[in-house]
């Protein structure tokens, strides 16, 4: 009985130390001095004791109750003395942070509205490209300077043993050839936006950057064609007050060939700002792309033949058209993929 006691004390003060809340001293003192508690039980069988030993052991029965009594009301006072938690349920929660599209997404989504509300359809090809379809198929000659190391990006790969050299994508011109191969048949009427690849960097390049391409093919289609989407997609996208221009140049893939400029809209097409010649255009326009009929050789490369149908194509950077909307006013396109939030939040 002894030993039980001193066993039994020592097992509810290691409870009651342990307890982390009223509730616990609660369920403590009802296992141990309840009506059916531990130490209820040893005082009843009491009685069961020689009469010689009743009176020590009631002794160190009320030893044992009440040491358990003065550990349950000094660890219930601490936990009362222990200020709680303020907290009220009515006060605003925190608003979450919720992000938005990039800037290059947004333009990418309002060009596709544009062309799609003429019929273009929106195409995409592979970024990672056979040479053939990047170059020979476009009537690059062999030894054209876009195809140096320096120009673009090649891959350590096992030459095609037809389409050559694996690259990536120097622009979005390389899907020409396989929409003309998919559609087989025109009328084609597609716009294909896509990442492409370059070893520029300086105020108005990135060495990553996207281009849309469109690619008109039917009957009797002519440079009336081609300028009449180049019209409708500017007024759209840039408003009336933008003015643009062609310029005849000379593309491997387009006969005749046409650069497309804008007026800039940094300098309001003035080409100075504040006496300085403008940062970004240097003289009141900024090249946007480039455009023409699609070559012959261009035609026949993807099974269409030439003596039937003609065409028009055009690539534009999207980086650079969003740059030359109204009102954007981004001085370097390096800005668009950098970390700068309080640039990034304005879009």
């Amino acid at each position: 009985m002894f030993e039980n006691l001193q066993n039994l004390k020592s097992e509810a003060i290691a409870q009651i130390t342990q307890a982390e809340s009223v509730n616990d001293l609660e369920e403590i003192r009802i296992a141990y001095l309840g009506r059916n508690g531990k130490l209820t039980k040893l005082i009843k069988e009491l009685t069961s004791l020689e009469i010689k030993d009743r009176k020590q052991t009631g002794l160190l029965i009320n030893d044992v109750k009440k040491t358990i009594e003065t550990a349950l009301n000094t660890q219930k006072q601490q936990f009362c003395d222990t200020p709680k938690t303020w907290f009220d349920p009515t006060i605003p929660g925190s608003k979450l942070q919720t992000g938005s599209l990039h800037l290059v997404t947004q333009a990418i989504e309002e060009i596709s509205n544009v062309f799609e509300s003429i019929g273009f359809v929106r195409s995409r090809y592979p970024e990672v490209e056979w040479d053939w379809y990047s170059f020979g198929s476009l009537n690059f000659d062999p030894l054209h300077p876009a195809r140096d190391d320096w120009e673009t990006f090649f891959i350590e790969a096992k030459d095609h043993p037809k389409f050559g050299r694996m690259l990536l994508t120097p622009h979005t011109s390389s899907g020409q050839v396989r929409e003309m191969q998919a559609i087989k048949t025109p009328p084609i009427r597609m716009i294909n936006i896509a990442k492409c690849y370059r070893r520029q960097s300086d105020v108005s390049h990135v060495p990553v950057f996207h281009q849309f391409e469109g690619l008109v093919v039917d009957k009797d289609i002519s440079i009336a064609h081609l300028r009449g989407t180049l019209d409708y997609f500017a007024r759209s996208f840039f408003g009336p007050s933008r003015k643009t221009r062609i310029r005849p140049y000379n593309f491997p893939f387009t006969e005749p060939s046409f650069e497309v400029d804008i007026s800039c809209d940094i300098c309001k097409g003035t080409g100075l700002i504040k006496g300085h010649k403008c940062k970004l255009c240097k003289e009141g326009w900024l090249e946007i792309g480039g455009s023409g009929m699609v070559h012959p050789n261009v035609l026949k490369a993807g099974g269409i033949d030439p003596t039937v149908y003609t065409g028009f194509a055009f690539g534009w950077g999207v980086e650079r058209v969003y740059m030359m909307k109204s009102g954007i006013q981004i001085p370097d396109v390096r800005l668009i993929y950098g970390t700068d939030l309080q640039f990034l939040r304005q879009f």
